[in-house]
């Protein structure tokens, strides 16, 4: 299994990468989690949208990088935000800012996706040698 196959099934399936490598507890413990905080997120109204220009409008540079990295960083959930990209009409930007504890969870979700990948990547080099 090459190390791409595990990263892009990871982040497709929360956890996947654990569940490729027939560690099933630790890829229900993922699953679980990810999934749990972005529905979290979603029921808190949590933003999915890229920010537009106008939305950026008269910002400094520093933080329009910042709001474009929490955007990206919610996309990181990978399946989850693929489903609800699909089956929900997201919020612009500028409405799920207002719901910053949504938006917050949804980000979270996709950290802990990447997290899951980067532990599954330590463990399969660990049991290379």
């Amino acid at each position: 299994m090459t190390p791409l196959t595990l990263a892009l099934f990871g982040w497709l399936v929360p956890g996947g990468s654990y569940l490729l490598m027939r560690r099933y507890a630790q890829f229900a413990g993922f699953a679980i989690l990810v999934t749990t905080t972005f529905g979290a997120g979603l029921a808190l109204q949590g933003g999915l949208g890229w920010p537009q220009a106008a939305e950026l409008q008269g910002l400094d540079t520093f933080t329009q990088l910042f709001f474009q990295a929490g955007a990206l960083a919610k996309a990181l959930a990978g399946g989850p935000f693929l489903l609800a990209q699909l089956l929900h009409s997201a919020p612009s930007f500028l409405d799920g800012r207002l719901h910053e504890y949504g938006t917050t969870l949804l980000v979270m979700a996709g950290v802990f996706n990447v997290l899951a990948v980067s532990s599954a990547f330590e463990l399969r080099k660990k049991e290379a040698h």
